[in-house]
């Protein structure tokens, strides 16, 4: 953890860890980005990396991430998608200008243009939240089980049948929950 900040949640589907930069939206909300500096953190993480954000590309990141949240949610509960959050997913995915690249050991990597590389990280972030509540790829949306989290995740394990967002913190954080509940029960 650096200086006191919370740990990055990551995962292996962008959009939706980028949904996970705000965790515990049902108990007591944990704000991983809390300042322009962990937003340009975080990119980096993902190989997004940019110099640096003002709290305007902050918030605009945030109504970003929001907007994702709502309609994958929606998605995943099978609801209509919010229009509103389709409006800025589709103009944050054609505002930027990254171009996918090919490295030699046969990976893709985002070049992010000189003149705005934010608005292009985002516009990487919101392309691939298009491609995931678009069925484009081989998962499914779920809605994290823990009931304080209730996260977007996109499942792709073998029987689509996961349940948390993350097995290390909510489903561990729930298994112990029931146990703690079970042992309180037994009188021996």
């Amino acid at each position: 953890m650096r200086s006191g900040l919370p740990d990055f949640r990551l995962g292996a589907v962008l959009a939706t860890s980028f949904t996970g930069t705000l965790s515990e939206r049902h108990g007591d909300a944990v704000e991983r980005i809390p300042t322009p500096q962990r937003l340009v953190d975080w990119l980096s993480v993902y190989d997004l990396t940019v110099d640096s954000c003002t709290t305007t590309q902050l918030e605009l990141a945030r109504e970003l991430r929001e907007s994702i949240h709502a309609a994958a949610t929606a998605a995943a509960t099978r609801e209509p998608l919010p229009a509103g959050a389709v409006q800025v997913i589709n103009d944050c995915s054609t505002r930027g200008r990254a171009a996918a690249t090919l490295t030699p050991e046969g990976k893709r990597q985002w070049q992010l243009g000189p003149a705005s590389p934010l608005d292009d990280a985002l516009s990487v972030i919101a392309a691939d939240a298009i491609s995931i509540i678009a069925g484009e790829r081989d998962g499914r949306l779920a809605l994290c089980a823990s009931p304080t989290c209730q996260a977007a995740f996109f499942d792709t394990s073998r029987s689509r049948t996961r349940r948390w967002c993350d097995m290390n913190t909510c489903g561990n954080r729930q298994k112990k929950a029931r146990f703690n509940a079970n042992r309180s029960k037994d009188p021996s």
